[in-house]
């Protein structure tokens, strides 16, 4: 029996293992209940792998193969849960068999709290077909609107030390967790409108930090540069952080007075959904545990780099066994004298510190298909 994390569809029970809980140390009986809440859309995503190309109008490809997993905000939850964080999601679920399956998934395999989600009859879930080609990926989406609002039911979740949002997505309810003593952790998506309405930033007057991606930040602050747009973000927030993908990621924190710059870690990417979430929850993480910024945004960028060597978002962030496998196979390859792996295991030193001192379970990856008669017997 390993301790790795393992990249197939069963995940073999290691009795010897146990989780992880980074904040261990840190925690004490007055700690809310949750290490981070955060809300959004979820998908059931069916991701279609190893296509030479799109197919042309009245062709049919067939794929290398396929995975399906939670998609959507399931993508961030994912991650602060796989790095230790207790995890809390407010969604809007159907009623159909998609449903089941990914409540089932959240909550069980990934000990995600949906105590404060809500499904809703006759109602289904909403679903994207993702075609992954060309180290890139078109997608297909079908959904509807919630039938309610979730608002409510955020502010009667259980309380947590920090909150994820999307700035794009409007309500008040994070305003209001913030009176209550939550971190907020801001990011914003793409502007399809082409007008980046520099009214989103003057909703970081509540967030603690923000985390755009490099095309995002330069628009929304009208710089032509990440180091312009992360200097002019810190203006408006404590801490600023920038991810420029291969080019690596910037940050300031006015906190504490650290700037830093972190090149990206290469690896073979082929599948970049939920990269900028797994850096997200890693950035949640370092900063709750009080990390020094460059180690938050080292461990940002390896654990966002060894998400895109798996297919299908949710599935594809790593656990701790992923990291602990990743340093001890650059231990290695150092110490038989390669170059590259002894300038990062020097880069990445802290992380001896952090790493579990025994055997974790590993963590499952995306499914061919969602459900098999034998997951039925095994449950039973």
């Amino acid at each position: 029996m390993t301790d790795h994390d393992h990249t197939h569809d069963e995940v073999p029970v290691c009795a010897e293992c146990s989780p992880w809980d980074p904040l261990e140390a840190q925690r004490s009986a007055g700690d809310p209940p949750l290490d981070v809440l955060t809300t959004g859309t979820i998908f059931f995503d069916l991701i279609f792998t190893g296509l030479p190309r799109l197919p042309l109008p009245g062709e049919e490809l067939y794929s290398a193969g396929m995975g399906s997993c939670p998609g959507g905000i399931a993508n961030l939850a994912t991650a602060t849960a796989r790095l230790g964080l207790r995890t809390g999601l407010v969604a809007g679920f159907g009623d159909d068999t998609y449903a089941d399956w990914m409540w089932d998934t959240l909550s069980g395999q990934e000990r995600i709290d949906l105590s404060a989600s809500r499904r809703f009859p006759n109602f289904h879930s909403a679903l994207t077909v993702s075609m992954a080609y060309a180290d890139d990926r078109s997608m297909v989406t079908h959904m509807h609107p919630l039938p309610e609002s979730l608002e409510p039911a955020l502010l009667a979740a259980p309380a947590a030390r920090a909150v994820a949002v999307d700035l794009k997505e409007g309500g008040s309810w994070w305003h209001t967790l913030k009176e209550r003593g939550s971190l907020v952790f801001a990011d914003v998506g793409f502007d399809d409108t082409g007008v980046w309405d520099q009214a989103v930033l003057r909703l970081l007057d509540d967030c603690h930090a923000f985390t755009p991606n490099a095309v995002e930040a330069m628009h929304y602050t009208r710089t032509d540069r990440p180091t312009d747009a992360v200097r002019r973000l810190a203006e408006r927030v404590p801490l600023a952080v920038v991810t420029d993908g291969v080019h690596g990621s910037f940050a300031i924190d006015q906190a504490t007075g650290e700037e830093a710059y972190c090149p990206a870690v290469a690896v073979d990417a082929i599948d970049p959904t939920g990269a900028g979430d797994v850096f997200a929850a890693s950035i949640i993480l370092g900063t709750l545990a009080g990390w020094p910024l460059e180690h938050r945004l080292r461990f940002a960028s390896l654990s966002s780099s060894l998400a895109v060597r798996q297919f299908g978002g949710s599935l594809a962030a790593p656990g701790w066994g992923d990291i602990t496998d990743w340093w001890r196979l650059t231990s290695a390859r150092a110490t038989g004298g390669d170059l590259k792996a002894a300038y990062l295991l020097r880069d990445y030193g802290f992380l001896a510190e952090l790493l579990p001192d025994h055997p974790v379970q590993g963590v499952r990856r995306a499914r061919g298909t969602f459900a098999l008669a034998s997951d039925a017997g095994a449950r039973h």
